[in-house]
């Protein structure tokens, strides 16, 4: 864990010198708001807004060495960069644009992992349930029941929905409403 601590860490301090809106999401986030388990990479989601996408891309890759040939060109395409930080940790960095995603950055806030002395920032545990259903993986929907178990009557659960129908609007998968809502009557009575 030491080493995804440090990759991110590198990739904040990265941010933050260009003066970017960022901040970081799942297992990361994970960490912060349920019960620790293993990650991989660290995920970001970093503002670019429309248009501006090259950029943010230009300055990433001439720092971070890319996880593959072209990855400059699928990052245009896919709205997701693949990179690795300086000790090899694959780090995820989705290009953000949604008003959904410039909200999960306002309200991220700093958090400090016991083994590193940096303090990261992440989203709320509330964006992060609401990421967690979007993506609606298996493993997602695991950690979405280990926030709910750890953060229980302390969540936002207005601001959850507020933010997922939308989503779940545009992806056209309402299932992910009624899964959610079985999961909340199991874990919030």
């Amino acid at each position: 864990m030491k080493d995804i601590l440090a990759a991110a860490a590198e990739l904040q301090s990265f941010c933050q010198r260009q003066n970017w809106q960022f901040c970081f999401i799942g297992g990361l986030a994970v960490q912060r708001w349920s019960q620790p388990r293993y990650t991989h990479d660290a995920d970001m989601t970093l503002l670019t807004g429309i248009g501006h996408e090259e950029v943010f891309l230009d300055g990433l890759l001439a720092q971070f060495r890319p996880r593959a040939e072209g990855e400059r060109e699928f990052a245009l395409r896919q709205r997701v960069v693949r990179l690795f930080s300086a000790n090899d940790v694959p780090l995820d960095i989705a290009l953000g644009a949604l008003p959904f995603e410039e909200r999960t950055v306002e309200r991220a806030t700093p958090w400090r992992a016991r083994e590193t002395r940096d303090h990261l920032i992440t989203c709320s545990a509330e964006d992060l349930i609401v990421h967690k259903a979007f993506a609606g993986r298996g493993q997602d929907w695991i950690d979405l029941e280990g926030v709910l178990v750890r953060q229980g009557r302390k969540l936002n659960l207005e601001q959850i929905w507020d933010e997922l129908r939308p989503l779940v609007e545009l992806k056209e998968e309402p299932e992910i409403l009624t899964k959610l809502q079985r999961i909340f009557d199991q874990h919030l009575d």
